[in-house]
């Protein structure tokens, strides 16, 4: 696999943010596992690969410091981390409710969630799902999770520990429907038969860059410019490309502030 190109810096950035990052003098990146179009473990290594790692490795080259991977297989551990300052990046899905305690950048990529169902199922379209007697595992503390908690009005939300566990609840019968990343869904239909993703989807994942609040807006600032430079450059297009990522899209350039 090649490796990715560093960028050029166009300023230098003030020790004063490079300590707000890297306190300890190394960049520690929270990187989830549990959503395989950002980070995977490479078959070979067993080490942590993906578009979050190559972004993580690029800042702290911006910083000029070493980065340590600090590696979760779900997304709630991994937000977890940055929130009590275990970690001082982390790469997730905005959401109103993983604001508390956390900055974030615009999104970098945009992912697409979809439901699962069973091959007999009835279920045609997306908008039947929320409907009185039907079950729904989501992996907990996912964005989806998080999602379908607001939106969610009549169906059962099934909440199970990570991704696997709410698939196998979906081929047991004790759901009717999955909720993930479309991505994994399809992969989970191809694996074997037996499942079927639903057309469409039900939300629009916003992957983004997140340090804890208190590192303050100046860090946030230069972390929001540093994702945008990131999408601009064709960097982040790039990683996609050489993971051999299908399923996720580069965010457009943000037009607002970072949340």
């Amino acid at each position: 696999m090649t490796q990715p190109q560093p960028h050029k810096s166009q300023h230098a950035i003030a020790p004063a943010l490079v300590s707000a990052f890297a306190p300890g003098g190394t960049l520690r990146a929270s990187i989830n596992l549990g959503n395989p179009i950002l980070a995977n473990k490479d078959a070979a290594t067993g080490e942590p690969v993906g578009v979050s790692i190559d972004l993580a490795r690029e800042f702290a080259r911006r910083l000029g410091v070493g980065v340590e991977l600090v590696v979760f297989e779900k997304a709630a551990a991994s937000v977890d981390a940055v929130k009590n300052e275990k970690a001082d990046i982390g790469f997730f899905a905005i959401d109103p409710a993983r604001s508390e305690g956390l900055l974030f950048t615009a999104p970098y990529v945009l992912i697409e969630g979809s439901y699962l169902v069973r091959e007999p199922s009835e279920f045609t379209d997306n908008a039947q799902v929320d409907a009185k007697g039907h079950r729904i595992s989501v992996g907990a503390g996912s964005a989806y999770d998080l999602f379908l908690t607001r939106e969610i009005k009549h169906a059962e939300i099934v909440r199970l520990q990570g991704a696997a566990a709410a698939l196998a609840a979906l081929r047991s019968g004790e759901v009717e429907v999955a909720a993930g990343i479309r991505q994994l869904l399809e992969a989970e239909a191809q694996r074997e038969p037996g499942v079927r993703v639903l057309p469409g989807r039900f939300m629009v994942i916003q992957q983004a860059m997140g340090t804890p609040a208190s590192r303050g807006a100046e860090a946030q600032a230069l972390l929001a410019d540093f994702v945008e430079e990131m999408k601009a450059s064709g960097f982040v297009a790039d990683a996609l490309e050489r993971h051999r990522i299908e399923g996720a899209i580069v965010a457009p350039a943000s037009t607002g502030a970072a949340l």
